[in-house]
């Protein structure tokens, strides 16, 4: 399965790849250069299609767990002040996606959407210290009685030029369904309340919408 924000590049990269196979049978003659370039232009088309994979998961849905909401590497655990929303102190827990990760952003836990707001921005690498506070990047609050408020951001990296959130203010939304894209290397932040048990150590694999992140305290 492909997600649905990756068809215009799916179906322009597929439009690439057959005029480039077209062209090269019809205007060069040399076999090996020929051969050369469908090759790369293959590996070309491979990449679109892996970057904007999709796949099937089942989900156990839980309102006592906080579930990764992306693929990737956890890369920070740790207190910080969080000024946007709360403004005040929380447990970060943050998640470093590479671009060969799935992309697809997936809601952490059902709720209430309290907060979503689009902020623009500078495209530091993500795993920058101050890529959550300068990068591009966009900022939700999901809602529900286990946990109360939890932040999680959408952070675009050197790379990531386009940022799709879904979450609108006042939805309900259901753990682990799709919350939004981030195109190219990227970033998501966690803001859980203090306290919070975390069930991630550093440098942990993280699968979206079936790493346990957090359970109630």
């Amino acid at each position: 399965m492909f997600h649905k924000e990756g068809t215009p590049s799916i179906l322009l990269g597929t439009f690439i790849t057959a005029i480039v196979v077209l062209a090269s049978d019809s205007l060069i003659d040399t076999d090996w250069i020929k051969m050369t370039i469908k090759i790369i232009t293959l590996i070309f088309l491979i990449i679109i299609l892996q970057f904007f994979r999709n796949p099937k998961r089942t989900f156990i849905l839980n309102e006592d767990q906080i579930l990764s909401p992306v693929d990737g590497k956890v890369v920070v655990i740790e207190e910080v002040y969080e000024g946007e929303y709360f403004k005040d102190k929380r447990l970060q827990v943050s998640i470093f996606m590479s671009p060969i990760n799935v992309h697809v952003t997936r809601y952490p836990m059902g709720g209430l959407i309290k907060f979503s707001k689009y902020h623009p921005g500078k495209f530091l690498v993500a795993w920058h210290p101050k890529a959550s506070e300068e990068n591009e990047r966009t900022t939700i609050v999901v809602e529900n009685q286990s946990f109360g408020e939890v932040l999680y951001r959408q952070i675009a990296g050197a790379l990531a030029k386009r940022i799709v959130n879904y979450a609108q203010e006042g939805m309900q939304v259901i753990q682990g369904t799709d919350a939004g894209f981030i195109k190219f290397g990227s970033r998501v932040d966690l803001f859980l309340p203090l306290g919070t048990p975390i069930n991630v150590v550093l440098n942990q694999k993280a699968i979206g919408g079936k790493t346990v992140i957090a359970t109630k305290a």
